[in-house]
């Protein structure tokens, strides 16, 4: 199992003050991770689009700590949050072997979505991926440990996975893997990894968000895949994931998007699926999320074109689509959308390049 512990990432003589950031994308998964096993590793891998608008901007300032305790204070959206306070620096913490300079600072963090927090789009993956940027940013200026952008990404990734696992998929633009299959060399169940085999029809793919609901989800995503333990149809749920990443990765590379809405519609039902026969059940679709699904159907069936869906662990829609269709797709969302989209709050959004560090 890789390591990345090393008790020389200390400061010896002056701490320093400064500040870093970074915008992190969220990610919408195509093949689904719903069940893990400690410490955030994944029951069946998964792959994912790296979005481009859905991002998270995270600013990090650290100072010479001022007492034994490690002192952090996180600002969202502009306003202290005590309960993201409590959870970053529990993380920050938990993070001491890796970064063992972490317990000789203190920390300020300000950070903002461009989406509704907690609603089904992955904003834990977003920030805790800009996150874990910023720490190896900091590791990376002060000790000089990386030897090329690969191995930065790479602990980046393995380091966003214990926050969030999905996280780690978004540290690469464009197409991400996490965990291990035989589909694909290289695969790991710690970090995610590149694939670097998508093709041009996939590469400006479009995915158009519409919020059903912008209200925080009832049932966390944790707490939904803790439920997968007892889930009766986990198993087979587990064998059904990894058949579809090896069919969906071969329709990725060949441009074959008749089985990508197969599989990746498939796996939205089945991730909803998981939580309705989990002990205690539960739904987050909501009633527009499904007359939504039925008018993309009828769509697609009326005009043959490739227009699909998939949902996170959330009601709102992910509209799947080639570029060279959007002007069909934009008609269809103003003539019999409206009326389903809150308040027609709809995030136009696409295959992006992966984070961006801010400039200071």
């Amino acid at each position: 199992m890789m390591k990345y512990t090393n008790s020389d990432l200390h400061f010896d003589s002056e701490i320093p003050f400064g500040k870093v950031g970074w915008q992190s994308p969220s990610n919408i998964a195509l093949v689904k991770y719903w069940g893990k096993k400690p410490v955030q590793i994944p029951r069946n891998p998964s792959v994912s689009f790296t979005l481009s608008q859905a991002v998270t901007k995270t600013k990090l300032h650290f100072s010479p700590a001022q007492g034994k305790e490690m002192k952090l204070r996180f600002s969202f959206e502009g306003k202290q949050n005590a309960t993201f306070e409590k959870k970053t620096a529990i993380f920050f913490k938990s993070l001491l072997p890796l970064f063992p300079f972490i317990g000789q600072l203190d920390f300020e963090i300000f950070s903002e979505n461009s989406f509704p927090h907690s609603a089904g789009i992955a904003s834990s993956a977003s920030g805790m991926s800009a996150l874990a940027l910023c720490l190896c940013t900091i590791e990376k200026e002060y000790f000089s440990t990386f030897t090329d952008a690969d191995s930065f990404l790479k602990k980046a990734s393995f380091v966003a996975r214990l926050g969030s696992g999905s996280a780690c998929r978004s540290l690469y633009g464009g197409c991400a893997i996490w965990g291990e299959t035989t589909a694909m060399e290289n695969t790991s169940d710690l970090y995610g990894i590149p694939f670097n085999a998508l093709h041009p029809v996939f590469q400006t793919y479009r995915d158009t968000i519409l919020i059903v609901d912008a209200g925080a989800k009832k049932v966390s995503s944790r707490a939904g895949h803790s439920l997968m333990e007892t889930n009766p149809f986990a198993t087979a749920r587990f064998g059904q994931a990894k058949q579809h990443l090896t069919m969906l990765l071969k329709a990725l590379q060949t441009g074959d998007t008749e089985t990508f809405i197969r599989i990746t519609e498939s796996e939205a039902l089945t991730l909803h699926a998981m939580m309705m026969t989990s002990q205690p059940y539960y739904m987050l679709l909501k009633a527009a999320s499904v007359v939504i699904i039925e008018k993309v159907f009828a769509f697609r069936k009326r005009s043959g074109l490739p227009l699909s869906f998939t949902l996170d662990a959330g009601p709102n829609i992910h509209l799947l689509y080639p570029e060279n269709i959007e002007k069909e797709v934009t008609i269809f969302l103003q003539e019999e959308l409206p009326e389903w989209v809150k308040q027609g709050a709809i995030i136009y959004d696409k295959v992006g390049n992966g984070p961006e560090r801010m400039m200071l």
